[in-house]
């Protein structure tokens, strides 16, 4: 086994919550609405484009175009974004620090608008320890595909065989063993120290 370099972590659901329903549940009044909301209006997979690199307004005037009915509340999806974000996922970030003193290379790869994150970035004091971020946003790529695995490896000049990723989401973890890195399936910060264990990551 390659010994490991450089640990990167994706950002939502693994160091920082992130979940629409925190700004509908407060919006609507009603969790029922509010997921109905979000599995028939403002689909993840709508979110998915302004992660890619679509400008929010353009995103937001569309399907508001869409679905007039309910233009106010897809506009908030912008104006009030911050309010989806919850705190940091218990845990993960004093993984993170402990594996910045042993030495390790810190890496972020997130798919997350190159809008918003600029929002909540100096929030998390996370965010600062990190030695280089690629963002999905900025470099008009998503998450699982390959290409924005090997925007982050050239940029940073990372080895893939030397570097685990850490996402809560399969076909993610599974793109980044398709490109040549270790990757696990973030579960909760107790469960990763025991898969990076696994690894010969001890801490």
């Amino acid at each position: 086994m390659t010994q490991i370099k450089n640990i990167v972590f994706d950002f939502g659901g693994v160091l920082v919550d992130w979940n629409p329903r925190y700004l509908y549940d407060k919006y609507f009044g009603d969790e029922q609405q509010s997921q109905w909301f979000l599995d028939n209006i403002c689909l993840y997979s709508w979110n998915l484009q302004m992660d890619g690199g679509k400008p929010f307004a353009e995103g937001v005037a569309e399907l508001q175009a869409e679905h007039p009915e309910w233009a106010e509340a897809i506009g908030i999806y912008h104006t009030r974004w911050v309010e989806m974000m919850g705190g940091e996922v218990e845990g993960t970030a004093s993984v993170l620090r402990r594996l910045k003193q042993k030495g390790y290379g810190i890496y972020g790869l997130t798919n997350w608008s190159a809008e918003t994150f600029p929002l909540i970035r100096d929030i998390y004091p996370v965010f600062g320890e990190f030695d280089g971020i690629v963002v999905s946003g900025e470099e008009h790529l998503l998450k699982p595909n390959a290409a924005i695995y090997h925007c982050l490896f050239e940029r940073y000049n990372l080895q893939p065989e030397e570097s685990i990723f850490i996402d809560d989401n399969a076909d993610n973890v599974a793109a980044a063993k398709a490109v040549g890195m270790e990757s696990v399936r973030f579960a909760d910060a107790v469960t990763l120290v025991q898969q990076l264990a696994e690894y010969g990551i001890e801490l």
